[in-house]
């Protein structure tokens, strides 16, 4: 029971710091003349893969891989069967040609990358840096991008809601610090508790990373994600859990791996990423638009995606996954 309370409260105090530290980020980079649009790709992009990133960091300094590696893959998992799913049956999702054209593509080739690092069955301190070099290079690259253009909507979007948001110099400090602080703090809380949950039940806590941890630290994905389409934002939804993914699979698993390198169970390669990459492939498929239509992820492909999604967990919680 205490296991049960220690996630839950550390999931709700995880959701609202990262909250507080995004809101905090955003305004001191105001404060400082940070370009809007630099704002919503850097921190606002960080801040909503926080409770990922230091969750698995974490893990992977107590020695829990399984945590570690789990939540980063079961988060990409989650986020294009579940948060795309759901996002699609609330309301269907266009598509439009750049995703087709560069980000699916990069996410597919980033995929295939990480089985080759990892075919060794391990992540060693140079596979880390090779993905966090990857990710600088990829970050850099959307910057130069983003900042060629100077009437980007986006800009204008972030431009409009820090306006609305504007807080002091102090006060925007003060969110900033302690929801960094209550960020690791919740973590912890967490992982513990996952951790010492997968114990008493005998299951593994890969699988613990797979879903509970998953789902929980890619709540802020989902609420952005249905906030987005209900605006009819698309490209903002999509954009997300594509760059959510791209996120997690180098940045996240990267700083893992160098703060501790960790061994890697056969099951995440032949199970977690193949499961990872034919949901990608399949993104193709979806948002692919045939005989001149354009791409859409209607409320079909969205149900198909959430029985997915509930078909590979109930494979991974009834034990077969674990016997």
């Amino acid at each position: 029971m205490i296991s049960i309370i220690a996630i839950i409260l550390g999931l709700l105090l995880l959701l609202w710091s990262a909250d507080r530290f995004v809101e905090g980020s955003a305004a001191v980079a105001s404060h400082y003349g940070m370009p809007p649009l630099l704002i919503g790709m850097l921190v606002v992009g960080f801040g909503t893969s926080a409770p990922e990133m230091i969750v698995s960091a974490l893990s992977a300094f107590q020695g829990s891989p399984g945590i570690a590696l789990g939540n980063a893959y079961g988060s990409n998992i989650t986020n294009i069967a579940l948060i795309l799913g759901l996002t699609a049956i609330i309301s269907p999702i266009t598509v439009h040609s750049q995703v087709l054209k560069k980000e699916l593509p990069i996410l597919a080739l980033v995929t295939a990358l990480t089985v080759g690092l990892l075919l060794d069955k391990q992540l060693g301190r140079l596979d880390a840096f090779i993905l966090l070099a990857v990710f600088s290079l990829l970050m850099s690259w959307s910057i130069w991008q983003g900042t060629r253009k100077k009437s980007d909507s986006l800009a204008q979007q972030m431009e409009q809601e820090l306006d609305q948001r504007s807080m002091s110099l102090g006060r925007a400090t003060f969110w900033l610090f302690l929801g960094l602080i209550l960020l690791i703090i919740s973590s912890r809380v967490l992982v513990w508790g996952a951790v010492d949950l997968a114990h008493k039940f005998g299951v593994s806590d890969l699988v613990i990373g797979l879903t509970i941890v998953a789902i929980g630290t890619s709540l802020p994905e989902l609420a952005s994600s249905i906030i987005a389409t209900r605006r009819g934002e698309h490209d903002i939804a999509l954009g997300n859990v594509l760059g959510s993914n791209l996120f997690n699979t180098l940045a996240v698993v990267g700083i893992a791996g160098v703060i501790k390198p960790l061994k890697v169970p056969p099951e995440i390669l032949f199970r977690d990423l193949l499961t990872m990459g034919l949901l990608t492939v399949s993104l193709f498929v979806i948002c692919y638009g045939f005989k001149g239509r354009t791409g859409k992820v209607n409320r079909v492909e969205g149900l198909l995606l959430l029985i997915a999604y509930a078909a590979y967990s109930t494979y991974l919680l009834t034990g077969i996954a674990n016997p």
